[in-house]
């Protein structure tokens, strides 16, 4: 097992040999023939930079490190399988999408901008490897926004804002994946199929159920900040500013339409049945974090004193006598 990236990792990697190379130089080929590879997992598709890069060193690293990667697949004969990590991003998020996304359906608007149309090109570049290279197995792995203690991502870093910025009138449905279940949904793309599964193909990947908005702001006892639609532009450059780094509109579109996507394909067919749901997800992520600027059982006994109070009979204004 070989591991390849640019920069060196901050911790062992047990029995893998770790080489420092950029997967977007020639050197990239020499090491598949040199090692014989023939399983590929390509997981430097993301929307966050390395180094302090801005948005140009991600496009860059995510598409055109893509194409020299499976530039030197296609010329290695040694190589038999493909795994690309993708995300639930290039169904877009709209008004009018469906309830839930499955994995032929089509977006009603592609992504214009940020990770998300990276993801929608790589994804391109993949299929037409995938043709070029009919007898290599290509496994593409749409993940769910991923979060757990250690995600570092955008939607991990709006979390942890003090004061959550929300599009008024808006409580969109999200999904999550825990990062220990990327782990384990890898091996199983990136090993034999199991009898009765099939490894190769496009699958999205998520916790089970979905979660709302407004109940991750309460779960992290964090206070939201409504804001009109219009101003949708200006959330995204402050965020920015804060240094949430692909707060792109089509992440605000997902805070504002949300999205949902169907894992049966995943279960029936993958044979992959995540540890972690949703909601647990969350619950984990937000343990990590601590507590917010309104701790979650603030916010719950304050919840029980408004409902009691709605209970009770009111003495404030006694009914007027009979007499």
């Amino acid at each position: 097992m070989v591991a390849v990236d640019s920069v060196a990792p901050a911790h062992q990697l047990g029995d893998a040999e770790f080489v420092q190379a950029d997967i977007g130089r020639p050197a990239i080929g020499r090491l598949l023939a040199e090692y014989r590879v023939d399983t590929v997992v390509h997981l430097d598709v993301s929307g966050t930079p390395l180094g302090g890069g801005g948005r140009s060193s991600v496009k860059e690293a995510n598409v055109i490190g893509t194409l020299q990667l499976l530039g030197a697949c296609q010329k290695a004969p040694s190589v038999r399988r493909l795994v690309v990590k993708s995300s639930t991003n290039v169904y877009g998020s709209a008004s009018r999408d469906p309830a839930v996304f499955t994995e032929t359906t089509p977006a009603k608007a592609l992504p214009s901008g940020g990770f998300a149309k990276d993801a929608v090109e790589v994804e391109g570049y993949v299929r037409g490897f995938a043709r070029r290279r009919p007898d290599v197995a290509v496994c593409v792995l749409r993940f769910a926004n991923i979060l757990g203690p250690g995600a570092d991502t955008p939607l991990a870093e709006y979390f942890s804002l003090p004061v959550l910025p929300t599009v008024l009138g808006y409580d969109p449905r999200l999904q999550f994946v825990h990062e220990e279940d990327c782990l384990d949904v890898l091996r199983i793309a990136a090993g034999e199929p199991a009898r009765g599964t099939l490894n190769s193909g496009t699958f999205n990947i998520a916790g089970d159920g979905v979660v709302l908005l407004s109940q991750c702001a309460r779960r992290l006892g964090s206070p939201t900040v409504p804001v009109l639609l219009p101003a949708v532009t200006w959330v995204g450059a402050a965020l920015r500013t804060v240094g949430v780094t692909d707060f792109s509109r089509e992440q605000i579109r997902l805070l504002t339409h949300g999205r949902v996507v169907s894992t049966v394909q995943m279960r029936e067919t993958l044979g992959f049945h995540p540890a972690w749901t949703t909601a647990q997800t969350f619950a984990d992520f937000a343990r990590a974090r601590g507590s917010g600027l309104l701790p979650p059982q603030a916010v719950a006994h304050a919840v029980d004193r408004v409902a009691e109070t709605v209970r009770a009979p009111s003495t404030a204004y006694p009914e007027p006598s009979a007499d």
